[in-house]
Order: structure tokens, then sequence, then C-alpha cells
């Protein structure tokens, strides 16, 4: 039986890339605990159509179509979110966009679009959601990074930049806030078996490298991942701060 924890019913929780993925898990489990779910991601047609699927069941999800790397529409969906539905509790930064691409075919405005995609969303999420937090308290910024600049994945050297750049962010966030009663915290995930991952990067040999290198050996589901957000969103991880949770199946 999946955990539940009744402090989250009713708490304020916005979820960056909810569409699909890691972050449709994610929507749907903090649905299930009760939580007002506001998300946003740029796929706008299965956007509307999860919260529309949730909502008939009585959930209170709240979706809206942003590009994320337009820092002000993205800012100011946020305070739309605040000002009607109330202060954001937790903000889980997790939407990304894993593109290889070789290092020389790599422009500077490819670079900063991976930045953007990658990183800059969650300093400007926080920048938005901290005066709430502040005013109330308390919070939990929860910041999805990545393992691949762990194990020395090739092909994809701004993804890994902006990804390991997460732990710095989540580090100096979680300095600067604590005395506030606000939790920041960073998720690695490792590979998991999203239906973007299986379509596109699955393949026989990557599939047995996976399971030469994991320490379990079976496929990794965004459930798992979800699971571990809300634990980091909950009161039972009232001392977690400052910290990079690896959830890889054991391959780092």
């Amino acid at each position: 039986m999946p955990a539940i924890y009744p402090e989250l019913a009713d708490r304020i929780v916005l979820v960056t890339g909810g569409a699909s993925g890691i972050g449709e898990a994610l929507v749907r489990r903090f649905a299930a605990q009760k939580s007002v779910v506001a998300f946003v991601d740029i796929q706008a047609e299965r956007g509307q159509a999860l919260a529309a699927e949730l909502n008939g069941r009585g959930a209170r999800v709240h979706f809206k179509a942003v590009d994320i790397t337009d820092t002000r529409a993205f800012q100011s969906a946020i305070g739309e979110f605040a000002r009607t539905l109330g202060t954001v509790n937790v903000l889980v930064n997790n939407a990304a966009h894993d593109e290889r691409h070789a290092t020389d075919t790599v422009t500077p405005e490819y670079w900063d679009d991976r930045i953007a995609v990658n990183l800059k969303h969650q300093f400007f999420a926080a920048q938005a959601v901290l005066p709430g937090m502040k005013a109330a308290g308390a919070g939990s910024i929860i910041n999805f990074g990545s393992t691949s600049w762990m194990i020395g994945q090739g092909g994809m050297a701004a993804y890994t930049a902006a990804k390991s750049a997460v732990l710095g962010l989540t580090r100096s966030l979680a300095r600067d806030y604590g005395a506030f009663n606000i939790r920041v915290n960073a998720i690695a995930p490792g590979w998991i078996m999203t239906e973007r991952q299986i379509a596109k990067w699955l393949t026989p040999a990557s599939e047995a490298e996976l399971m030469a290198r994991q320490c379990l050996k079976r496929r990794l589901q965004p459930d798992e991942i979800a699971s571990f957000a809300l634990f980091l969103a909950s009161d039972d991880a009232s001392a977690c701060t400052n910290q990079h949770y690896i959830v890889d199946g054991g391959w780092v």
C-alpha cells in the first residue's frame, strides 16, 4: 500500500512538467494525497486531459499550459495559482528535457535553451514561491537533478552541466531559507522507465548495460520517484534539507 501523509491533504503543491513521465506520476500521487495540485507543462492537450481525468474522480487539480523557458509567463502563471489557490506549500521542480547533442554542433543559442529548460526555471520558480513560504513560516522545495553527470554520461554535455548545477542551487537555497523553516532538497533519479525513455532510448543493448550496472535487476518506474518526493514534501522529512538524494536502483 502506498504511504498516506495526512498533513499533505489541502496543501498547495506546484509541479512543473506534470503532463507526462515522472511529472504525471507526481501529479497523480499528490492528488491521491488530497493535496491541491497545480501543474504546468508545454503539452497543453495532455495536461488538460490529465487534469480533467483526476478532477472527474474528485481531485483538485489545476493545469496551465506554460513554456517554462519564458520566465515572465512562467512566473505569472505561478502568481496566478497563488492568488486563486493560496500560498504554494510544496514546489516540485521536475521539468526537464534530456535531448542528446554532439558537442561540436552546439551553438550559443542551443546552449542557452538547454540551460533554460533544465536549470534556469528551477531558480525562478523558487524565487516566485519563496515570499509566500517565508510568510507562512514553512515550505518544501524539491529540485530534480539526474545521475547522468555522476555516471559520466556523454552525448549531452549541456544537459549534464545543467543537472549537476541543480545540486549547487539546492544547497544555496537551503542555506539561505532554512531560518524560515523552508526545506530545499534535490532528487537525482536514475534511468526511470517513462514512456519517452522506452520509446527513444531503450534498446536490448542499453537494457543489458542497465541490468549489469544497477544493483536492482529491474526497470525503475516513475511512481518510485514520486513516492520519494511525497516523503520529502511530508512532515516525516521535517529534518531533511540541503541534501541530494540518489534514487537509481544502485547504479551510482
